[in-house]
């Protein structure tokens, strides 16, 4: 009986585990259909403030990632919103969207390649 509870306990614990949020990353093209169907969402630019005024993303928003307040002001963003985030090239983006899950965010969609893949896919930027 002790062996039956033990594996259901663990059975339990993984199951859990597996239905922790997670962010999903996107390529471009998925990125661009996702955010064009969600009327309400917030698009999170993590580069520097130099980066983001060479061109983002239409309606982005910049916090940038090196700063030491970056995780507070994360923490400050609405969380029944989903959040599609990207950086330069993804390194960024994939701790930003790891930090964003971890603040308890259930929708985080990370840019695979960044604006350099967005760029690339000659897709529209801001300046």
């Amino acid at each position: 009986m002790k062996r039956i509870l033990f594996f259901v306990a663990v059975f339990i614990t993984v199951g859990l585990a597996q239905l922790r949020a997670q962010s999903q990353l996107l390529d471009v093209k998925a990125f661009d259909t996702r955010m064009a169907s969600s009327k309400d969402k917030i698009v999170l630019d993590v580069r520097t403030n130099d980066e983001y005024n060479q061109g983002h993303l239409e309606n982005a928003v910049m916090i940038d990632y090196y700063k030491p307040d970056f995780k507070q002001r994360l923490a400050k963003l609405d969380k029944a919103k989903p959040v599609f985030v990207y950086c330069a090239a993804g390194a960024r983006s994939e701790g930003a969207a790891q930090a964003l899950v971890d603040l308890g965010f259930k929708q985080v969609y990370d840019l695979q390649g960044g604006m350099n893949a967005w760029k690339k896919a000659k897709m529209p930027i801001v300046k």
